[in-house]
Protein backbone atom coordinates (compact mmCIF):
# COMPACT_ATOMS: atom_id res chain seq x y z
CA UNK A 1 0.00 0.00 0.00
CA UNK A 2 2.70 2.55 -0.87
CA UNK A 3 1.96 5.99 -2.30
CA UNK A 4 1.60 6.09 -6.08
CA UNK A 5 4.68 7.93 -7.33
CA UNK A 6 3.00 9.16 -10.52
CA UNK A 7 1.24 11.78 -8.36
CA UNK A 8 4.48 13.82 -8.56
CA UNK A 9 4.06 14.57 -12.27
CA UNK A 10 0.52 15.58 -13.26
CA UNK A 11 -0.19 16.11 -16.96
CA UNK A 12 -0.74 19.64 -18.22
CA UNK A 13 -4.54 19.55 -18.17
CA UNK A 14 -4.56 18.39 -14.54
CA UNK A 15 -2.07 21.10 -13.54
CA UNK A 16 -4.25 23.72 -15.21
CA UNK A 17 -7.41 22.46 -13.48
CA UNK A 18 -5.69 22.41 -10.08
CA UNK A 19 -4.33 25.92 -10.58
CA UNK A 20 -7.84 27.14 -11.33
CA UNK A 21 -9.20 25.37 -8.25
CA UNK A 22 -6.43 26.95 -6.14
CA UNK A 23 -7.32 30.44 -7.33
CA UNK A 24 -11.02 29.85 -6.66
CA UNK A 25 -10.47 28.56 -3.14
CA UNK A 26 -8.18 31.48 -2.35
CA UNK A 27 -11.13 33.78 -2.98
CA UNK A 28 -13.52 31.78 -0.80
CA UNK A 29 -11.50 30.94 2.33
CA UNK A 30 -9.32 33.06 4.58
CA UNK A 31 -5.62 32.59 3.88
CA UNK A 32 -3.42 30.75 6.33
CA UNK A 33 -1.11 32.93 8.41
CA UNK A 34 0.94 32.78 11.61
CA UNK A 35 -1.74 34.54 13.67
CA UNK A 36 -4.59 32.16 12.92
CA UNK A 37 -5.45 28.47 12.95
CA UNK A 38 -7.65 26.97 10.24
CA UNK A 39 -9.18 23.61 11.22
CA UNK A 40 -11.01 21.38 8.75
CA UNK A 41 -12.94 18.13 8.82
CA UNK A 42 -13.93 15.97 5.85
CA UNK A 43 -15.50 12.57 5.36
CA UNK A 44 -13.84 11.39 2.12
CA UNK A 45 -15.91 8.47 0.94
CA UNK A 46 -14.15 5.07 1.03
CA UNK A 47 -10.68 6.66 0.98
CA UNK A 48 -8.67 3.50 0.48
CA UNK A 49 -7.72 2.06 -2.89
CA UNK A 50 -6.78 4.19 -5.88
CA UNK A 51 -6.65 3.73 -9.66
CA UNK A 52 -3.11 4.41 -10.88
CA UNK A 53 -4.17 6.61 -13.80
CA UNK A 54 -5.01 10.26 -14.49
CA UNK A 55 -8.48 9.43 -15.81
CA UNK A 56 -10.94 6.70 -14.90
CA UNK A 57 -12.08 4.15 -17.45
CA UNK A 58 -15.52 2.50 -17.37
CA UNK A 59 -14.06 -0.76 -16.05
CA UNK A 60 -11.72 0.79 -13.48
CA UNK A 61 -12.27 0.08 -9.81
CA UNK A 62 -11.92 2.03 -7.61
CA UNK A 63 -13.19 5.04 -9.53
CA UNK A 64 -10.97 7.56 -7.70
CA UNK A 65 -7.87 8.41 -9.74
CA UNK A 66 -4.70 10.49 -9.39
CA UNK A 67 -6.33 13.69 -10.67
CA UNK A 68 -9.00 13.31 -7.97
CA UNK A 69 -6.32 13.01 -5.28
CA UNK A 70 -4.67 16.19 -6.60
CA UNK A 71 -8.01 17.99 -6.20
CA UNK A 72 -8.52 16.57 -2.70
CA UNK A 73 -5.01 17.68 -1.74
CA UNK A 74 -5.68 21.18 -3.05
CA UNK A 75 -8.66 21.44 -0.71
CA UNK A 76 -6.97 19.85 2.31
CA UNK A 77 -3.95 22.15 2.10
CA UNK A 78 -6.21 25.12 2.77
CA UNK A 79 -6.19 23.97 6.41
CA UNK A 80 -3.46 23.86 9.04
CA UNK A 81 -4.88 20.55 10.27
CA UNK A 82 -7.71 18.43 8.88
CA UNK A 83 -9.56 15.49 10.42
CA UNK A 84 -10.45 12.81 7.86
CA UNK A 85 -13.13 10.15 8.23
CA UNK A 86 -13.64 6.99 6.14
CA UNK A 87 -9.96 6.41 5.49
CA UNK A 88 -9.82 2.65 4.96
CA UNK A 89 -7.49 -0.20 5.83
CA UNK A 90 -5.87 0.17 2.40
CA UNK A 91 -3.64 3.25 2.86
CA UNK A 92 -2.82 3.81 -0.81
CA UNK A 93 -5.03 6.89 -1.20
CA UNK A 94 -3.98 8.46 2.12
CA UNK A 95 -0.27 7.93 1.47
CA UNK A 96 -0.63 9.30 -2.05
CA UNK A 97 -2.47 12.33 -0.66
CA UNK A 98 0.35 12.93 1.82
CA UNK A 99 2.94 12.64 -0.94
CA UNK A 100 1.03 15.20 -2.99
CA UNK A 101 0.80 17.56 -0.01
CA UNK A 102 4.57 17.43 0.36
CA UNK A 103 7.25 16.53 2.91
CA UNK A 104 6.16 19.28 5.32
CA UNK A 105 2.91 17.43 6.03
CA UNK A 106 2.40 14.71 8.61
CA UNK A 107 -0.40 12.31 9.52
CA UNK A 108 -1.72 10.38 12.50
CA UNK A 109 -4.15 7.48 12.03
CA UNK A 110 -5.99 4.86 14.02
CA UNK A 111 -5.93 1.17 13.28
CA UNK A 112 -8.98 -0.35 11.60
CA UNK A 113 -11.67 -1.74 13.87
CA UNK A 114 -13.07 -5.24 13.75
CA UNK A 115 -16.60 -6.18 12.76
CA UNK A 116 -19.10 -4.97 10.19
CA UNK A 117 -19.93 -1.73 12.03
CA UNK A 118 -16.27 -0.64 11.94
CA UNK A 119 -16.43 -0.88 8.13
CA UNK A 120 -12.64 -1.30 7.77
CA UNK A 121 -12.31 2.41 8.60
CA UNK A 122 -9.61 4.51 10.20
CA UNK A 123 -9.79 8.03 11.61
CA UNK A 124 -6.95 10.27 10.48
CA UNK A 125 -5.45 13.71 10.90
CA UNK A 126 -3.23 15.36 8.33
CA UNK A 127 -1.41 18.55 9.35
CA UNK A 128 1.13 21.02 8.05
CA UNK A 129 4.16 20.73 10.35
CA UNK A 130 5.27 24.24 9.41
CA UNK A 131 2.31 25.67 11.34
CA UNK A 132 1.07 22.85 13.62
CA UNK A 133 2.85 20.23 15.70
CA UNK A 134 1.68 17.43 17.97
CA UNK A 135 1.96 18.19 21.66
CA UNK A 136 1.94 14.78 23.31
CA UNK A 137 -1.56 13.29 23.58
CA UNK A 138 -2.90 10.74 21.13
CA UNK A 139 -5.42 8.02 21.89
CA UNK A 140 -8.88 6.59 21.42
CA UNK A 141 -11.83 7.13 23.77
CA UNK A 142 -12.76 3.73 25.23
CA UNK A 143 -15.61 3.28 27.72
CA UNK A 144 -15.45 1.30 30.96
CA UNK A 145 -17.75 -1.72 30.58
CA UNK A 146 -19.26 -1.00 34.00
CA UNK A 147 -20.61 2.32 32.70
CA UNK A 148 -22.65 0.92 29.84
CA UNK A 149 -26.34 1.71 30.13
CA UNK A 150 -26.16 4.41 32.82
CA UNK A 151 -27.66 7.87 32.34
CA UNK A 152 -24.45 9.39 30.97
CA UNK A 153 -23.50 6.33 28.91
CA UNK A 154 -26.53 5.01 27.00
CA UNK A 155 -24.18 2.86 24.91
CA UNK A 156 -24.41 -0.90 25.47
CA UNK A 157 -21.04 -1.62 23.82
CA UNK A 158 -17.90 0.20 22.71
CA UNK A 159 -18.02 2.75 19.90
CA UNK A 160 -17.99 1.05 16.52
CA UNK A 161 -15.13 3.44 15.63
CA UNK A 162 -13.71 4.90 18.87
CA UNK A 163 -13.25 8.70 18.93
CA UNK A 164 -9.68 9.71 18.10
CA UNK A 165 -8.17 12.38 20.38
CA UNK A 166 -4.96 14.16 19.43
CA UNK A 167 -3.44 17.26 21.01
CA UNK A 168 -1.69 19.80 18.79
CA UNK A 169 0.02 23.13 19.32
CA UNK A 170 0.39 26.18 17.10
CA UNK A 171 1.37 29.82 17.23
CA UNK A 172 4.49 31.83 18.10
CA UNK A 173 7.16 29.92 20.01
CA UNK A 174 6.87 32.26 22.99
CA UNK A 175 3.10 31.81 23.20
CA UNK A 176 2.18 28.40 21.85
CA UNK A 177 -1.52 27.53 21.94
CA UNK A 178 -2.36 23.91 22.69
CA UNK A 179 -5.63 22.35 21.58
CA UNK A 180 -7.12 18.85 21.40
CA UNK A 181 -9.16 17.64 18.46
CA UNK A 182 -11.58 14.75 18.96
CA UNK A 183 -12.74 13.15 15.72
CA UNK A 184 -15.52 10.59 15.37
CA UNK A 185 -17.55 8.83 12.68
CA UNK A 186 -20.84 7.73 14.23
CA UNK A 187 -22.13 4.29 13.16
CA UNK A 188 -25.03 4.98 10.78
CA UNK A 189 -26.99 1.93 11.94
CA UNK A 190 -30.25 0.61 10.57
CA UNK A 191 -32.29 3.58 11.80
CA UNK A 192 -31.62 7.10 13.08
CA UNK A 193 -32.43 6.00 16.64
CA UNK A 194 -29.47 3.57 16.49
CA UNK A 195 -27.09 6.57 16.43
CA UNK A 196 -28.36 8.32 19.55
CA UNK A 197 -26.44 6.26 22.16
CA UNK A 198 -23.06 6.92 20.51
CA UNK A 199 -23.78 10.64 20.04
CA UNK A 200 -25.05 11.16 23.61
CA UNK A 201 -22.20 9.16 25.16
CA UNK A 202 -19.63 11.09 23.15
CA UNK A 203 -21.07 14.47 24.20
CA UNK A 204 -21.25 13.49 27.87
CA UNK A 205 -17.75 12.02 28.02
CA UNK A 206 -16.24 15.03 26.30
CA UNK A 207 -17.95 17.29 28.83
CA UNK A 208 -16.48 15.18 31.66
CA UNK A 209 -13.01 15.67 30.20
CA UNK A 210 -13.51 19.41 29.81
CA UNK A 211 -14.33 19.64 33.52
CA UNK A 212 -11.50 17.36 34.68
CA UNK A 213 -8.66 19.20 36.47
CA UNK A 214 -6.23 16.57 35.22
CA UNK A 215 -7.24 16.80 31.57
CA UNK A 216 -4.28 17.19 29.20
CA UNK A 217 -5.75 20.29 27.60
CA UNK A 218 -9.00 22.25 28.05
CA UNK A 219 -9.14 23.45 24.43
CA UNK A 220 -11.36 20.57 23.27
CA UNK A 221 -12.86 20.70 19.77
CA UNK A 222 -15.18 17.95 18.53
CA UNK A 223 -15.31 17.33 14.80
CA UNK A 224 -16.22 14.62 12.35
CA UNK A 225 -19.25 12.87 10.90
CA UNK A 226 -22.02 12.52 13.48
CA UNK A 227 -24.73 11.44 11.02
CA UNK A 228 -27.22 14.02 12.31
CA UNK A 229 -30.21 14.40 10.02
CA UNK A 230 -31.91 17.35 11.73
CA UNK A 231 -31.15 19.64 14.65
CA UNK A 232 -34.62 19.05 16.13
CA UNK A 233 -34.45 15.23 16.14
CA UNK A 234 -33.11 13.09 19.03
CA UNK A 235 -29.63 12.92 17.51
CA UNK A 236 -29.36 16.67 17.04
CA UNK A 237 -30.56 17.24 20.60
CA UNK A 238 -28.18 14.60 21.96
CA UNK A 239 -25.20 16.29 20.29
CA UNK A 240 -25.82 19.64 22.03
CA UNK A 241 -27.27 18.21 25.26
CA UNK A 242 -23.98 18.39 27.20
CA UNK A 243 -23.06 21.86 25.98
CA UNK A 244 -21.25 21.24 22.68
CA UNK A 245 -21.98 24.28 20.52
CA UNK A 246 -21.48 24.46 16.75
CA UNK A 247 -20.74 27.96 15.45
CA UNK A 248 -23.75 29.83 14.08
CA UNK A 249 -22.00 30.14 10.72
CA UNK A 250 -22.21 26.36 10.23
CA UNK A 251 -25.69 25.66 11.55
CA UNK A 252 -27.57 25.90 8.26
CA UNK A 253 -24.82 24.68 5.93
CA UNK A 254 -25.76 21.47 4.06
CA UNK A 255 -23.14 18.77 4.49
CA UNK A 256 -24.03 16.23 1.81
CA UNK A 257 -23.67 16.58 -1.96
CA UNK A 258 -27.04 14.83 -2.22
CA UNK A 259 -28.85 17.57 -0.27
CA UNK A 260 -31.44 19.69 -2.04
CA UNK A 261 -33.59 22.66 -1.03
CA UNK A 262 -35.97 21.48 1.65
CA UNK A 263 -33.88 18.38 2.39
CA UNK A 264 -30.69 19.09 4.29
CA UNK A 265 -28.58 16.87 6.51
CA UNK A 266 -26.18 18.02 9.18
CA UNK A 267 -23.91 14.99 9.36
CA UNK A 268 -20.57 16.74 9.81
CA UNK A 269 -19.75 19.01 12.73
CA UNK A 270 -17.17 21.27 14.32
CA UNK A 271 -18.20 22.19 17.86
CA UNK A 272 -16.85 23.12 21.29
CA UNK A 273 -17.99 24.14 24.75
CA UNK A 274 -18.80 27.83 25.20
CA UNK A 275 -20.13 28.04 28.76
CA UNK A 276 -18.44 27.77 32.15
CA UNK A 277 -15.02 28.84 33.35
CA UNK A 278 -13.51 25.36 33.23
CA UNK A 279 -14.85 23.87 30.02
CA UNK A 280 -15.10 26.87 27.68
CA UNK A 281 -12.74 26.98 24.72
CA UNK A 282 -9.77 29.27 25.27
CA UNK A 283 -8.96 29.64 21.58
CA UNK A 284 -10.75 32.69 20.17
CA UNK A 285 -13.12 31.79 17.38
CA UNK A 286 -12.98 34.51 14.71
CA UNK A 287 -16.60 33.96 13.57
CA UNK A 288 -15.37 32.69 10.24
CA UNK A 289 -16.47 29.17 9.27
CA UNK A 290 -18.06 27.44 6.33
CA UNK A 291 -18.05 24.55 3.90
CA UNK A 292 -16.22 24.09 0.62
CA UNK A 293 -18.84 23.39 -2.03
CA UNK A 294 -16.41 21.61 -4.32
CA UNK A 295 -19.19 20.32 -6.60
CA UNK A 296 -19.35 23.80 -8.15
CA UNK A 297 -15.83 23.38 -9.54
CA UNK A 298 -15.08 19.66 -9.94
CA UNK A 299 -16.68 16.95 -12.10
CA UNK A 300 -19.55 19.31 -12.92
CA UNK A 301 -20.93 17.14 -15.75
CA UNK A 302 -21.07 14.00 -13.64
CA UNK A 303 -23.98 12.61 -11.57
CA UNK A 304 -23.88 13.06 -7.80
CA UNK A 305 -23.34 9.35 -7.22
CA UNK A 306 -20.42 9.38 -9.66
CA UNK A 307 -18.89 12.39 -7.93
CA UNK A 308 -19.24 10.69 -4.55
CA UNK A 309 -16.92 7.83 -5.54
CA UNK A 310 -14.39 10.14 -7.20
CA UNK A 311 -14.15 12.88 -4.54
CA UNK A 312 -16.71 12.36 -1.74
CA UNK A 313 -20.39 12.47 -0.82
CA UNK A 314 -19.59 15.13 1.82
CA UNK A 315 -18.46 18.74 1.78
CA UNK A 316 -15.51 19.68 4.02
CA UNK A 317 -16.22 22.04 6.91
CA UNK A 318 -13.78 24.56 8.36
CA UNK A 319 -13.49 27.05 11.21
CA UNK A 320 -10.86 29.70 11.96
CA UNK A 321 -9.37 30.59 15.36
CA UNK A 322 -7.04 33.40 16.44
CA UNK A 323 -3.67 32.42 17.95
CA UNK A 324 -2.58 35.85 19.20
Amino acid sequence: MPALGAIDDPPGDVRAAIAQLRDTLAGELPGRDAGHLLIGTWNIRAFGGLTDAWSTGPRDSPKRNLADVCAIAEIVQRFDVCALQETRGDLTALRTLLRRLGPEWGMLITDTGEGAAANDERLAYVFDRRSVDTSGLAGELVIDDASFGDAATPLRHQFARPPFMVSFEAGPVAARQRFTLVSLHIDYGENAVDRTPEIATFANRLRDRALDDDEFDRNLIALGDFNIDRWDDPNGRAFVSAGLTPPAELLDQPRSIFDRDGKKHFYDQIAWFTAGDEEALRLRYTRQAGRIEWTKYLLRDMSAIGKSWRISDHYPLWAQFALT
